[in-house]
């Protein structure tokens, strides 16, 4: 390379990437080194971004699913100009600085998503160009392409080989996904070595057989063939996979080409070594002057752009003043108004109803109150009943009849999560999946990094416990409550009846982060409200259902789901026998820790020791309400293949399980 900006660039970055990861004597070198040529040309010629609105609604997105290159990442953003100061680039991997380890996202401007958990990044981008396109189909009119963006990714050989980017990759392609452009970084190095020790497998066979566009990239310096693939992808209507041939390390004269780059420090002697071969200044930190000019004209491209976004925007807003309100509506995070009016009342019913029943009545009503919401089941969808009655599908070919809203994922567990979480962080809808509960497992890397992230990512849990028979133990959950609960910031709730689904369902979308309602397959009964507190107490989380009248409680009956109508019936033969009995519904603990002190008190006094939980999953984290010593109806085996009713009888989850529990307490 001759001695240009773009030369200066990319020796910057490799400078900076070397220097910080020594100074901090931790991190990934190599990989930034050797992309250096990939993330500039992304961010100086083949993007549209603007550094100075680093949330611009209609920017390209840029996912860096290597995250531990995440000082390409940093370098690159420091040089386009989104904020980032050397000083933060000195900082790297510190208490408290913008450069942590692996990017996080609301934590660094122009960072869209944490990464780090490798495939993660690659499935979430498949979520955000799902995103775009339904926007797309909602929103543009002849002449106002409002939404009109893509997605560029960055993968690594681990994120490759990682099963959720397969799950993932194969979704892409059958939806035809063509605004998702994928850059593989070939460089054939693991951190055990030399990658031909674990795998072998054409990628390119593999991601053409998915329905990809596949290009191949011989030499990662090739800045010419980066933007011509670049603009290769942008013509053809598939999603578009580019490998690209790198060298871990370039230009180390002794560390190139080695694992031994990857995760250390090059080391000092090393470094001086490689900034002579690249005829760079030994200084640390060194950014030529010239970076300067090549910042403002990044920046200069990016104001011009977004600008003239808002000028279509404006003309968008004269011609449709109400397509252009709900745009901004639903892009500011806004749910639709008056969303909530028209869900369903349940009458009390003996008989009742299941709470997935009750959840697709549900969905029904929001489909029309709410335009936003886009999900759909990993091939379970009549079991989780989670169609969008009367709207389009997500399919092969845009739609311009409808906009896409039923999403079909698939037995795709793992992909289906994290792309719900890339709709959810692009923005403008509110997105879903659904399955069994007791397929979490397949999902929970996805939902701890939604919750890592704080996005809005919505599930739906059905069949969720023993009550669902006779399919048996490996698809009965029993720890799948604890573990779910277990994840900071994730919201769990599992309703009791059908107007606390209601309340549950109101509650999880207007919570600020991820969240899921679990459901029953079998019918529980709908509680008569004139009898039993109101369901709008399960906003708080839990909240008291029935009290004894005429006097303090004696003991407190805590439940959840549909072990809240057993609770209550529990209640009736402990009256029955003088007691005096407090029943409280728990759908959701994450909740009901976010209430005041002097709220949880009221619900749960200090003073009322002798306390009964009863849900059908494992006791464990059920500790902090009853105590160790308290009283406990739940399943702490795997289930077993039986009709429910027997199921539960020999469980012992019955009223008289409830009673025996209590007077064990008492």
């Amino acid at each position: 390379m001759s001695d240009s900006i773009d030369h200066l660039a990319i020796q910057t970055i490799r400078g900076l990437s070397m220097d910080a990861v020594q100074k901090a004597n931790s991190g990934h070198p190599g990989t930034p080194m050797a992309l250096a040529p990939l993330g500039w040309a992304l961010f100086d010629k083949v993007r549209s971004h603007d550094p100075a609105r680093p949330d611009w609604a209609n920017r390209d997105r840029f996912v860096l699913s290597c995250g531990h290159a995440s000082m390409l990442q940093y370098s690159l953003l420091y040089l386009a100009g989104y904020g980032l100061t050397l000083d933060d680039i000195k900082d790297f991997r510190q208490w408290g600085s913008k450069t942590p380890g692996h990017p996080e996202y609301g934590h660094t401007d122009g960072v869209e998503i944490t990464t780090g958990p490798l495939g993660q990044g690659f499935a979430t981008a498949v979520g955000m160009a799902m995103a775009e396109r339904h926007l797309a189909e909602r929103f543009n009119r002849d002449g106002f392409e409002v939404i009109d963006h893509h997605t560029w990714v960055i993968a690594s050989d681990g994120d490759i080989m990682e099963g959720v980017a397969s799950e993932a990759a194969s979704l892409a392609g059958h939806l035809k996904l063509g605004k998702l452009v994928v850059f593989w970084d070939d460089n054939r190095i693991t951190i055990d070595g030399s990658l031909d020790l674990s795998f072998s497998e054409d990628v390119l066979a593999r991601f053409a057989s998915h329905g990809w566009h596949t290009l191949s990239i011989e030499d990662g310096n090739d800045l010419e063939a980066i933007v011509a693939a670049s603009e290769a992808a942008k013509a053809d209507p598939r999603p578009t996979f580019v490998r690209v041939r790198t060298v871990i390390g370039y230009p180390s004269p002794n560390k190139q080409d080695t694992a031994s780059a990857h995760g250390a420090p090059l080391g000092e002697d090393e470094i001086t070594l490689t900034k002579e071969a690249m005829k760079w200044s030994d200084e640390p930190f060194y950014v030529p002057e010239q970076m300067a000019d090549a910042t403002a004209a990044i920046r200069a491209r990016g104001e011009e752009a977004s600008s003239a976004w808002d000028r279509k925007m404006d003309a968008y807003s004269a011609t449709y003043p109400s397509e252009a309100s709900a745009l901004r509506q639903v892009l500011a995070g806004e749910l639709t108004s008056g969303w909530d009016k028209s869900l369903p009342e349940f009458e009390a019913s003996e008989k009742g109803l299941a709470t997935r029943a009750a959840s697709g009545k549900i969905v029904a009503a929001l489909t029309d109150s709410l335009p936003e919401l886009v999900g759909g089941s990993a091939d379970l969808t009549g079991s989780n009943k989670t169609k969008l009655p009367g709207v389009s599908d997500f399919r092969m070919e845009s739609q311009e009849a409808l906009p896409s809203r039923n999403v079909y994922w698939g037995i795709r567990e793992h992909a289906m999560a994290a792309a719900v979480n890339g709709m959810a962080l692009h923005g403008g809808v509110v997105p879903f999946g659904a399955t069994f509960l007791v397929f979490s497992d397949y999902m929970r890397p996805s939902i701890r990094l939604g919750a890592l992230m704080g996005v809005k990512s919505r599930f739906v849990f059905s069949h969720d416990s023993i009550g669902l028979g006779e399919d048996g133990p490996t698809h009965q959950p029993i720890e799948h409550l604890a573990v779910l609960r277990a994840i900071p910031g994730f919201a769990v709730l599992r309703p009791g009846d059908a107007n606390e689904t209601r309340e549950c369902w109101k509650a999880m979308l207007n919570y600020d982060g991820p969240a899921a309602i679990v459901l029953t397959r079998q019918n529980v009964p709908t509680l008569d409200r004139s009898v039993y507190a109101g369901a709008e107490g399960a906003a708080q989380g839990g909240y008291v259902i029935h009290d004894t009248a005429g006097g303090s409680p004696e003991v407190v009956l805590i439940a959840t789901g549909s072990e809240l109508s057993i609770a209550l019936e529990g209640a009736k033969k402990l009256e029955a026998q003088g007691r005096k009995v407090r029943v409280v519904s728990m759908p959701c603990t994450e909740l009901f820790e976010s209430q005041s002190i002097e709220y949880r008190e009221s619900v749960l006094p200090k003073a009322l020791t002798a306390r009964v939980v009863i849900e059908a999953g494992s006791r464990f984290g059920w500790e902090r309400y009853a105590g160790a010593d308290g009283g406990f109806v739940t399943v702490d085996g795997f289930g077993a293949s039986a009709p429910y009713e027997v199921l539960y009888e020999k469980y012992g989850i019955t009223p008289d399980g409830v009673v025996a529990a209590a007077e064990s307490v008492l």
